[in-house]
């Protein structure tokens, strides 16, 4: 005989509503899912805007380049942030930044202002990032993150992978302010609907801001990002003192941080990084999303370049992959709450490593079933690995790291994307000069050099591998 639901025993239903996703992580799910899919979605409208504001290809990746920097000047503020406001409070700011940038983008009369709108739009993306991620590790039990961590995966990781995906397909109905006509009454919504079921969650520490870190944070990762979006462009000498610069910058804010941990109240704990769990899983997702980035970037190029593909096209034959990577993550992470994350993580690595190697022997007539079951591949196992890792490195933390470990993570994916893009660009455009200068005609040279930046992101995917194979099955019981 069956027990109807409402007379389950209590110990029972609340076991059932414990595994529920808790509505806070939901609604910032879906918000964090627009804002970040702003990332990557004007890939696709470049062309475009370069020619309704007469400026050249390489001023209007800008607006792509512009959303990294500032994320990365950004994002490392946020760890203090988050501790001096309510949830709500929190919510509301970046919501309503983002969707004044949003609404600027759409009438922007100049390309200047449709790169101050970029920049507005992507300092309100960096507050939510870590509030979703610092949020669900208050509230989700530890024996049910892997699930939720699932979820969450659709906006931090398949966001930026759909975001070229669905540009192409708005742009095949209008042109390039037609995505941020689409993107603004959406984030409007969420940003309402957000805000009448939202519950504050967390308590507030109020504490003293060091200005010099906000300063030597701001200015040392956008430099260093900028520096290396600018490798492979027409002088070498702006990325080397860019990025020399960056680093330099960069290591007088890690030394600040290291000064005021001793006074207890540093912008960005790296006492986060001593928690060798949480570094190894820092580890697997930056190389990790470099693959992603890099794969991102080059995909695309050759679809259009090579094949002569429509940027509507060319979104439609890579959003299956971008679609399984959001739709596995929430049972790829039941798997990692019953079995761990080495049995998951590890295949999900070799997988990337197979579809990587897989578009390494790319010909200009690779049949596009070929492509897209190699895209599909590659996405699963990025949805294995990043989805336990995420839970299992923020899960080795103790509570009172959850926003510094959060922060981290979102300022490394910055730096991380800008490096895995900066180095397939450089790969593949010298190989290709290569190839030209050996005799090579001018498509079987473009083939060669995307070849040849995609064995690379293989190499890197080897690395993944070996870090996989590092991490514990779970938090241990000294960490976390």
């Amino acid at each position: 005989m069956t027990t109807p639901l409402d007379a389950a025993p209590p110990g029972a239903a609340a076991a059932q509503a414990a595994r529920r996703t808790p509505l806070v992580v939901v609604l910032l799910v879906a918000a964090t899912f627009v804002v970040i899919l702003n990332e990557t979605i004007m890939v696709n409208a470049i062309p475009r805007l370069a020619a309704d504001f007469d400026v050249s290809l390489r001023a209007a990746q800008w607006l792509s380049t512009i959303f990294l920097l500032t994320m990365a000047a950004v994002i490392p503020v946020t760890g203090w942030f988050l501790r001096q406001v309510t949830t709500r409070q929190a919510y509301a700011l970046a919501m309503t930044v983002f969707c004044a940038g949003t609404a600027v983008c759409a009438a922007a009369p100049l390309f200047e202002v449709l790169l101050l709108g970029r920049v507005v739009q992507a300092a309100g993306t960096a507050v939510m990032m870590p509030l979703l991620m610092t949020t669900l590790m208050t509230v989700v039990p530890e024996a049910d993150r892997g699930r939720v961590m699932g979820t969450v995966t659709l906006a931090m990781s398949c966001a930026p992978a759909l975001g070229p995906a669905v540009s192409g397909l708005i742009l095949g109905f209008g042109g390039w302010r037609l995505i941020f006509v689409a993107v603004l009454p959406v984030a409007a919504l969420v940003t309402i609907g957000g805000l009448r079921q939202l519950v504050d969650v967390g308590e507030r520490e109020p504490a003293a801001i060091d200005w010099t870190s906000v300063v030597l944070a701001a200015a040392g990762f956008a430099t260093l990002v900028y520096g290396l979006s600018e490798i492979g462009g027409a002088s070498a000498v702006v990325p080397a003192v860019c990025g020399g610069l960056g680093v330099l910058l960069v290591a007088a804010f890690v030394v600040r941080q290291l000064s005021l941990q001793r006074s207890g109240s540093p912008l960005l704990d790296l006492r986060a990084l001593s928690h060798r769990t949480y570094t190894l899983s820092l580890l697997v997702m930056a190389v990790g999303f470099m693959a992603m980035l890099g794969a991102m970037i080059l995909l695309p190029v050759y679809l259009q370049q090579v094949r002569g593909l429509s940027p509507l096209r060319t979104g439609l034959l890579v959003m299956p992959g971008g679609l399984a990577m959001g739709l596995l993550g929430p049972q790829v992470g039941k798997v990692f709450d019953r079995v761990g994350s080495r049995p998951v993580v590890v295949p999900g690595a070799v997988a990337i490593l197979a579809a990587l190697v897989v578009l390494a022997r790319i010909e200009p007539t690779t049949p596009y079933a070929a492509l897209l079951g190699a895209h599909v591949l590659m996405m699963v196992g990025l949805a294995a690995v990043f989805t336990p890792v995420f839970a299992l490195g923020l899960g080795s933390l103790p509570p009172h790291l959850y926003s510094h470990g959060s922060s981290i993570l979102g300022t490394l994916q910055q730096v991380a994307g800008a490096v895995g893009t900066a180095a397939v660009v450089v790969i593949a455009d010298a190989r290709t000069r290569g190839l030209m200068a050996d005799g090579v005609a001018g498509v079987d040279a473009v083939v060669g050099g995307l070849r040849c930046a995609f064995l690379a992101g293989a190499g890197a995917a080897v690395l993944v591998v070996a870090l996989a194979a590092l991490l514990p099955a779970r938090v241990s019981a000294t960490e976390g």
